[in-house]
């Protein structure tokens, strides 16, 4: 896919139904019962749903169980073990999600403003200097990744890319790596600042294609902003200080333009 399409995919995936863009609150939940909706007699009140929605009840061993208003109880799967259930009801829908061993209601609202007036995402220009070439290196380690919630979780990676900028090199380490590719989190000279040439703060994501015969390309064009750069109900994990590049990548997407209120 070349760049253009790529753009257009992101962006395309990022206002979808669902996507991160419809995320409009985050509710760590304790043991026991909790009624919830966007009644104020409500345990946990909500900006959207009905007024009384249900009861969650969260077990001690983490399970937990959901009764849907006039209706029989049922168990929700988090996403701890893969793809949670979806609980909906008009525009709004929860999911449970378990980090750090806490189970939390990420609650979605598809008329959310942040979604329907979604403003676009800004670029650096296109730079082949960008699309590095890098060498694939075995260094089997365990790295402690710190998140936005304020976790930490400890990573089995089995490598890193190096690669040369100017007369120096560099390497990045992948958080997680499948049959599609590699995934990075890493921050530069460009993180954090607002100046119409930065990025965002916490560090961008990039993704590259699986190492062949140890090699593979790192395309800082396609570098992205994590969920939390759009909203504050995500748990996205921070650039390791190993991934922390001491130059300026003016490529990928730059800090998020200002969203609507």
């Amino acid at each position: 896919m070349d760049l253009s399409a790529w753009r257009a995919q992101r962006l395309a995936d990022l206002t979808a139904a669902d996507s991160w863009l419809s995320l409009v609150g985050l509710y760590w939940l304790e043991p026991g019962p909790q009624t919830l909706g966007s009644a104020n007699d409500n345990a946990l009140v909500l900006p959207c749903g009905p007024a009384h929605w249900g009861v969650l009840h969260v077990n001690q061993d983490g399970t937990v169980l959901w009764q849907a208003q006039g209706q029989a109880a049922v168990s929700l799967a988090t996403d701890r073990d893969g793809k949670p259930d979806v609980v909906r009801h008009g525009d709004a829908s929860f999911i449970l999600i378990e980090r750090d061993g806490q189970v939390a209601l990420r609650l979605r609202d598809n008329a959310a403003p942040a979604r329907l007036n979604f403003p676009g995402l800004d670029y650096f220009p296109e730079g082949d200097q960008w699309r590095i070439a890098a060498r694939w290196e075995a260094a089997p380690q365990t790295l402690e990744i710190a998140s936005m919630s304020g976790g930490l979780e400890a990573r089995q990676v089995s490598g890193q890319a190096l690669f040369r900028h100017g007369d120096k090199e560099y390497r990045l380490i992948p958080l997680d790596e499948d049959a599609q590719g590699l995934f990075f989190v890493f921050a530069d000279g460009t993180s954090g600042k607002k100046d119409g040439n930065g990025s965002y703060g916490a560090g961008r994501f990039l993704r590259a294609d699986p190492p062949v015969d140890g090699r593979l390309v790192l395309d800082f064009n396609r570098a992205y902003n994590p969920p939390c750069a759009f909203t504050p109900f995500a748990t996205c994990p921070l650039a390791p200080p190993e991934n922390r590049l001491p130059f300026a990548v003016m490529a990928g997407e730059k800090y998020p333009l200002p969203q609507p209120l």
